[in-house]
């Protein structure tokens, strides 16, 4: 278990590294960025995550492309996702995803993702921020995106006061989340 979680960590490290050093704004999103903010209030509380996932603006897709394949990562688009794997025998779940800012993560969604301008370092990499992350959780709204607001809920990072920051298609669901701890 320690060897996997620290696998996802070094991915997470190497592909940070090479958009950075490739020019490409980026910010970490997903389960990573949730686990980033918690530690900032209780490290104990992390949740280990087993892929990444970074925003980049579709502009910089071939920048980005060209920065992770010079890491070692490969290319997959697969089921509609661009993909990057550690290596070519690399397992699909030993990846680094691509989401695009700007844009609807699906069609149904309430609200596009945000720009990866609304990011902060929380070194080593750059980090989604917390306002922008909780609007990504809540319009996506699976399960596990449920499980990461309920994290920044118990850590106190979100609360009440949320539900009027935040626009009232998503106060709804945040609602439901404060009412419902336990799930």
């Amino acid at each position: 278990m320690v060897d996997a979680v620290e696998l996802v960590r070094q991915r997470l490290l190497r592909a940070s590294a090479a958009l950075r050093a490739g020019g490409v704004p980026y910010a970490v999103v997903g389960g990573n960025a949730v686990a980033a903010w918690v530690a900032t209030v209780d490290r104990a509380a992390v949740r280990n995550t087993q892929d990444v996932d970074v925003m980049i603006r579709r502009a910089d897709f071939d920048a980005a492309k060209a920065a992770l394949e010079a890491a070692g990562f490969v290319y997959r688009r697969a089921a509609g996702l661009d993909l990057f794997l550690d290596h070519a025998k690399a397992s699909p779940r030993d990846v680094v995803r691509v989401i695009f800012a700007g844009e609807l993560v699906k069609p149904d969604d309430a609200l596009v993702n945000p720009d990866v301008r609304e990011s902060a370092d929380i070194e080593p990499y750059r980090v989604i921020n917390l306002d922008a992350l909780v609007q990504i959780k809540l319009t996506t709204f699976r399960l596990e995106d449920r499980t990461h607001i309920r994290d920044l809920i118990d850590v106190g990072l979100v609360d009440q006061t949320w539900t009027s920051r935040i626009p009232p298609a998503l106060a709804a669901r945040l609602q439901q989340l404060l009412d419902t701890p336990d799930g």
